[in-house]
């Protein structure tokens, strides 16, 4: 690290969760290749669009956490392991071939013919709340739409998915609950400890009886085919369980506040909902659910911005100041629903982009279309900067809460 490294603890405060941006803009200008410092592990920030484009793409930077020096112990922690072993964390030629196999769950005729399932659960979310006049929109709504989906997609009995949906949801506000530290590490790794025992069960349960489900899909690339190692069945299954969900969720909320935040975009969105497709491209520009792109880990020694990186350090892509980078967007602070569709980077790029796109934009249209036009009068409850959010350190950007009210 070099001396001009910021202490993890000044960028992750407070402020910064609520709006990091104005923090992103400084790092673009005054270190735009930021070295962090922190008690868990030490990174590199890439911050600006062009230097994030091309590390996203750079095969000296890689994904492979379980290779030599095995980064996953700093990164995760040994109780990941058994859940993290996946395409996310891998190079080709093994991410090629884990994505290959996991891709025909995301064919574009499967996923177009979910879509009046979608709208059935979106429908159902919406008539439990339509009465009371006041929600809170993550927990009732942003939440459990993209788990209901997924839990279907993999073949989770429906009895079961509340149950899962409360342990993933400690992994997700992990930092948030107030507990000691020692306390709240203990409960996350409990909860790594059920969703694998949980996940190992489900693969049993599906070679015994398999459906025209994902993890039926899989596990007869594993048997049958012999392409999927028993780890990879497992940890690809959380993989789908929790990316599947997680961000969705988070997108929905965050970009339900930017609406609300802009009201004059919300009016332009009411009034013409042929706009929602481009709309989720710039709300997700505007701010993503995934501020920082998964970690990688340099391979050797390599530059940008003339900031030497030295091998094996971790090195983090921050995908939502390279979306707020003035030198690839016009005024890029400002939420702006007829922007052009630009290349933003919040599905990723190069090999690692987004496998469930399609999916995520389905969701998220389907989802925020029908929340616009059954809510009237949707608003903030709480002033903007009251509202919970998960911790500034967190991977994710994304709500604990958000209440709101419109006119039942």
């Amino acid at each position: 690290m070099t001396e001009n490294a910021v202490p993890a603890a000044e960028l992750y405060t407070d402020e910064f969760a609520v709006d990091p941006y104005p923090a992103f803009a400084k790092l673009r200008v005054d270190s735009p290749v930021c070295p962090v410092t922190s008690p868990r592990f030490d990174s590199y920030l890439i911050t600006r669009y062009d230097d994030a484009k091309a590390a996203l793409m750079d095969p000296r930077l890689s994904k492979d956490l379980y290779g030599p020096g095995q980064h996953f112990l700093r990164i995760f922690g040994p109780n990941s392991e058994g859940l993290n072993k996946n395409m996310l964390n891998s190079d080709p030629p093994e991410h090629s071939r884990l994505r290959q196999i996991t891709s025909r769950a995301f064919a574009p005729r499967r996923l177009e013919a979910l879509r009046p399932r979608i709208a059935e659960i979106v429908a159902g979310l919406l008539d439990r709340i339509v009465p009371d006049g006041h929600a809170d929109l993550m927990r009732d709504f942003a939440i459990p739409l993209p788990m209901m989906v997924i839990g279907e997609l993999l073949g989770i009995p429906d009895k079961d998915r509340q149950t899962v949906l409360e342990w993933t949801q400690v992994i997700r506000e992990s930092g948030s609950s107030g507990r000691p530290p020692a306390e709240e590490k203990a409960r996350v790794q409990e909860a790594q400890a059920w969703l694998h025992g949980y996940l190992t069960e489900l693969v049993a349960a599906k070679r015994i009886r398999p459906g025209d489900d994902m993890v039926s899909m899989l596990v007869a690339a594993c048997d049958e085919e012999g392409v999927l190692s028993e780890r990879e069945l497992v940890s690809t299954t959380f993989l789908l369980l929790f990316a599947g969900h997680q961000t969705t969720a988070d997108f929905i909320g965050n970009a339900t506040v930017a609406l609300l935040t802009n009201p004059a975009q919300l009016d332009l969105l009411r009034a013409t909902p042929d706009l929602l497709p481009q709309a989720i491209e710039e709300l997700l520009r505007f701010d993503g659910p995934l501020p920082v792109a998964s970690p990688r880990i340099a391979t050797e020694e390599v530059e940008y911005q003339g900031v030497r990186i030295p091998e094996g350090s971790i090195v983090g892509v921050v995908i939502n100041s390279a979306n707020h980078d003035p030198a690839q967007f016009e005024d890029a602070d400002r939420l702006d629903l007829c922007r052009e569709r630009g290349p933003h980077l919040g599905f990723g790029h190069g090999v690692h982009y987004c496998l469930g796109v399609s999916l995520a934009r389905m969701e998220a249209q389907i989802g925020i279309g029908e929340l616009l036009r059954r809510l009237p009068g949707l608003a903030l409850a709480v002033p903007p900067e009251e509202l919970r959010r998960l911790p500034a350190a967190s991977p994710f950007r994304g709500l604990i809460e958000l209440p709101v009210r419109f006119t039942a």
